[in-house]
């Protein structure tokens, strides 16, 4: 079992404050719940930008944004920008669990994942690990058991975009038109904002 794992995010934890909550808990800026954090809060042991192949799109309806969440389908054409975090894999047991509405406190099995690339710990809407690679740990994270096209898109809310962007941004060294640019293409975005009502909030 590996003790270091990055933890790749492509929705809302890419913006650095957002993610802190999960590690300390609190209620992230825009957001209306409270997260209890992870049993060892200690910040990332690095962070970075990074891309896998694939695509991102918005569907279901997140309770804490009001919209259309962030998911990874590995099978979609294009590039998915992301936030990598170096944490320990505990952390990032906990981290799920609070992305699958579950207590933290348990370790994950991360055997099948780290063997097969692929593992569903349930039939929930982030309870499914992908293996992105590897850079002197393995590269993790997690999206649906389902595919694109499975379920609606629905449009994600200005606030959580807000979030999303400022992460891009840091994470990428992205101008705000840009972080906009990107995100306005992007499925169940695409059609609900415009890279210029975006760029205006970023």
């Amino acid at each position: 079992m590996t003790d270091l794992v990055w933890y790749v995010s492509y929705g809302s934890n890419m913006h650095a404050d957002r993610f802190a909550c999960y590690l300390e808990g609190g209620v992230p800026e825009g957001g209306n719940r409270r997260y209890p954090g992870c049993r060892d809060p200690t910040p990332p042991r690095a962070a970075r930008g990074c891309s896998a192949p694939g695509g991102v799109y918005f569907a279901t309806t997140s309770p804490v944004w009001g919209g259309g969440r962030a998911f990874y389908d590995p099978g979609l054409p294009g590039v998915m920008h992301g936030r990598a975090y170096l944490v320990t894999a505990a952390q990032f047991s906990d981290v799920c669990a609070q992305e699958m509405y579950r207590e933290p406190g348990v370790d994950l099995d991360l055997g099948e994942v780290l063997e097969t690339g692929r593992a569903r710990l349930g039939e929930g809407r982030y309870e499914t690990l992908v293996r992105l690679g590897d850079d002197s740990c393995p590269m993790l994270t997690f999206t649906a058991p389902w595919s694109f096209g499975d379920e609606p898109l629905v449009a994600p809310s200005l606030p959580y975009l807000r979030m999303l962007g400022r992460g891009l941004m840091a994470a990428h060294g992205w101008s705000a038109r840009e972080a906009a640019d990107h995100l306005a293409w992007l499925p169940g975005a695409a059609g609900a904002w415009t890279a210029d009502e975006l760029a205006e909030v970023l």
